[in-house]
Parts: structure tokens; sequence; C-alpha cells
């Protein structure tokens, strides 16, 4: 079962006025991706900066494609993708 690791940082002196909107919007994607089962974890960063994705089960290609599709994207500083393999 393959992994890739996602880190999102977002642009936070750039911050639009419907912040909130988008965020609450996000949270519903995020959502809607780990009852998918495709999204395995979501950790958000101390710093408040951006957000750590790990899917499961999905290609590089196909993450890629998601990410773009988040509420939160068209923010971001910066994405890296890790493809990991889970040690068993």
């Amino acid at each position: 079962m393959n992994r890739i690791q996602v880190i999102l940082t977002i642009d936070t002196e750039n911050l639009p006025a419907n912040f909130q909107e988008i965020l609450k919007h996000e949270q519903e994607v995020v959502a809607q991706w780990k009852a998918e089962g495709i999204l395995e974890h979501l950790f958000l960063r101390q710093s408040k900066n951006g957000a750590l994705l790990i899917f499961k089960n999905v290609d590089e290609l196909k993450v890629k494609q998601l990410m773009e599709t988040l509420p939160l994207y068209p923010l971001k500083k910066s994405v890296e993708y890790f493809n990991l393999i889970k040690q068993f």
C-alpha cells in the first residue's frame, strides 16, 4: 500500500478577507477524502502556515490533481510531494 506525503505551506501574509469561509470549505473537502479512504492523516502545522497530508492507495499524479482542488491551494506558498514506503 503506497503512501504519499504532501507538505502544503500557505502564504499567511496575503490571506483574503473570506479566509474563514475558505477554511470551512477546505475542512469539508478533507472530510470527504477521509470518508473515501484516500486521506490517511492530516496534521496542521503548529506555525499555522500549512499542513501535512498523507494519502494512501493513490498515485502521485492523482494526489497532485486532488491537491489542486483544495480551496486553500490558490493561497499556497509551496507544495512538496514525497512518495513513502511503509515498513512493516
